[in-house]
Formats: C-alpha cells, sequence, structure tokens
C-alpha cells in the first residue's frame, strides 16, 4: 500500500462529514486535505482507541519526533510521507501539526474544563488550528479568512462535543463546562450515569444555541473574496449545522446513543452547497 493509498484509505474509513467535502476539491487539494486529516485521525486515535494513558502519552511524544523529524527531512510513517510533499505549497508548518498533537495531549491531561474559555483553548488546538490548515489548502487568498475558519473550527468542535456528550461520558470526559453545568444545575455524575433531566436538556439547548450562533458568526466574517474557494468548508458547516438541527429536535437524547446523518444525506447537503454557493 502506498503513502496515498494509506491516507485515503484512513480518512474514507472515518466515516467523517469531512470527507464529503474533500471529494469536490481539484484533485491535488483534495490530496492535500486527505493527508492532513488522514494525520489528525492517527493522533485522535492515539487517545480514544488506548486505554493506557502511558502508553497514549508515549505514542504522542513519538508523532511529536516524527513530525519533527519529518520537516528535517525524513518522514518515515506513511501518513507523513504522503503529507510532507503539500507542505510547502499549502503552507502547512510544523506548528500546526504540533498544536494538533498538544490539543490531544491535553485530552490525556484532564477530563474536565472549568469555564468556556479554558474549553476554548483546547478547541483552538483540536479545531481552530485544523481550520487554518484546511482554510490554506482549499485557497485562501485573503488574511482575515484566517479568523472566519477558527471561528467556524470551533462551532464544529462544540458540535462534535454536544453530539458526542454520552460515548465520553463513558470514557469518564465531560467536555462540557463546570461553571455551565453549575449554572443549570447538572451534576457530573448525572452525565457519567447518562442521566436525563429537564436541567439537561436546558443546558444542551444552551450549548446548542451558542454553536448555531457561532455559524452564523463564521459566515459572517467569511471575505468575499475567499468565497468560492472556501466552498468545501461551507459543506461541512452544512452538515454540521443540520446535525444539531436534528439533535435539536430529537430533544437532545444524545446521552444513549451517537445522532447521525447518513451518508446520502451528507452527500446530498454537501452538493447542495456545492450548487448554490453558500450554506443551506
Amino acid at each position: 500500500m502506498t503513502p496515498e493509498q494509506y491516507v485515503q484509505q484512513k480518512a474514507a474509513a472515518s466515516g467523517s462529514s469531512f470527507y464529503y467535502a474533500f471529494l469536490f476539491l481539484p484533485k491535488e487539494r483534495r490530496a492535500a486535505i486527505t493527508a492532513f486529516y488522514a494525520f489528525c485521525r492517527e493522533i485522535d486515535d492515539v487517545v480514544d482507541e488506548v486505554t493506557d494513558p502511558g502508553v497514549a502519552s508515549r505514542k504522542l511524544a513519538w508523532w511529536q519526533a516524527e513530525v519533527t523529524q519529518s520537516y528535517a527531512g525524513t518522514p518515515s510513517h506513511p501518513v507523513m510521507l504522503a503529507l510532507m510533499p503539500k507542505t510547502a505549497p499549502y503552507a502547512i508548518e510544523a506548528r500546526h501539526l504540533l498544536a494538533v498533537i498538544e490539543g490531544c495531549q491535553m485530552d490525556l491531561e484532564q477530563n474536565r474544563y472549568l469555564d468556556f474559555p479554558a474549553l476554548n483553548r483546547y478547541c483552538h488546538l483540536v479545531a481552530g488550528i485544523v481550520g487554518e490548515v484546511a482554510a490554506s489548502i482549499f485557497g485562501q487568498t485573503d488574511s482575515a479568512t484566517t479568523a472566519y475558519a477558527h471561528k467556524l473550527g470551533l462551532a464544529f468542535q462544540l458540535t462534535n462535543i454536544i453530539r458526542d456528550v454520552g460515548e465520553d461520558a463513558l470514557r469518564g470526559r465531560i467536555y462540557l463546562p463546570v461553571s455551565e453545568l453549575q449554572r443549570f444545575d447538572v451534576k457530573a455524575h448525572e452525565i457519567l450515569k447518562r442521566q436525563y433531566s429537564d436541567r439537561f436538556s436546558a443546558l444542551m439547548k444552551f450549548q446548542t444555541e451558542r454553536a448555531l450562533g457561532l455559524y452564523d458568526e463564521a459566515l459572517a466574517m467569511l471575505p468575499a473574496a475567499d468565497l468560492r474557494a472556501q466552498k468545501p468548508g461551507l459543506m461541512m458547516a452544512s452538515i454540521y449545522r443540520t446535525l444539531l438541527r436534528e439533535i435539536q429536535a430529537d430533544g437532545y437524547q444524545v446521552l444513549h446513543q451517537r445522532v447521525s446523518l447518513t451518508p446520502l444525506r451528507k452527500f446530498w447537503l454537501a452538493w447542495k452547497t456545492q450548487a448554490f454557493g453558500r450554506m443551506v
């Protein structure tokens, strides 16, 4: 298997909404975002699939060394072999990759966030930086697009947190800020035991409305000059925003299940955004 085949398989196997947006990119840009996304999946899988925190930490340390080594000219992992030829054309720097690793390292060191600014720091590393790199690969021409990409990345990550409350609870993690749990009088043990209540519904309504607002803010920040180039990000936003509305319509039933859209619906939403040039 070639490095290019490896990253393609890694990206496709994830079933992510992001993958559907990649399909509409020109070949070279698609290859770049697929390799970068495969890197992010490798790092994320260390945290999600390795049960021993010590082993996971050593694996992340290996990846840090692999990034440094790759930028010095000697990549060894298939993902880095596929990604390195794309780094110069699309301004992907070592700091971007190391930031993603740093964000995932945070998952090994803490499973609670005291307030939203603390959670925002985590989101910056695991989603904002990813959005920044993606915007560059998609064809950014205006420097103001970076701020849009970070805002959109935050919206994506908050959507993931809302969708995955139940799955994260099984791993002993609660990403919802402690201060906001207290505000809505939701106890951590209720989430860990996956217990619904009117208080939990009110908390999730607040989380969802904030995330939906961030999508609107991000779109308003996107410079007109980059609107066409950033269509893949808008495709992902359309899919994720639709998912949030599904969760909302379903009464925030996220503790016992993972709400998702069918592959066909994701593709349809991506196609409509491609056709109309805006989130739908």
